[in-house]
């Protein structure tokens, strides 16, 4: 894979390098769903895993598995199956867009209409105009998408 193999949490409190990926998986477990809030979580085989800045906090989720996650911010940040095993949240990457999933896992659980998202309607271009000024009024106060040597600046 060609891509920057660094990330990080939202707050910046935790940052991280691989030295190479295994295969990216969409996981429907429901494990997954409530450790990301979300319909699923998204994970990469971490090959040469660093922790460059702090260190997550775990919670064992099983009793094999144990979740990751930067205890400032909350960022879900890995899952470790087992001992040396590190699968990484995709979304945590600096660059998620280089790292497409290429297999999903555990679909038995997966939500019913999960194959409709895409298919779901956008803002029209009145939405978009109506909510412009809104959305272009955040001022984000996330770590960037790259290693800094102090944060918060």
């Amino acid at each position: 894979m060609t891509t920057s193999l660094t990330g990080g949490c939202q707050c910046g409190a935790v940052r991280f390098a691989c030295e190479s990926l295994g295969r990216p998986s969409i996981c429907h477990c429901r494990m997954c769903q409530k450790a990301f809030g979300s319909y699923f979580g998204a994970f990469v085989t971490a090959n040469g895993l660093t922790w460059t800045r702090g260190k997550p906090k775990y919670f064992q989720s099983s009793n094999l598995a144990r979740r990751g996650f930067c205890a400032s911010c909350g960022t879900p940040l890995n899952y470790n199956p087992a001992p040396g095993h590190h699968e990484m949240a995709l979304g945590a990457f600096d660059h998620p867009e280089a790292i497409p999933p290429v297999i999903q896992v555990n679909t038995e659980t997966r939500m019913p209409w999960f194959d409709q998202l895409a298919s779901l309607p956008s803002f029209s271009e009145e939405e978009k105009v109506k909510f412009a000024a809104y959305f272009n009024s955040i001022v984000s106060k996330q770590h960037p998408d790259h290693d800094t040597d102090h944060w918060p600046p």
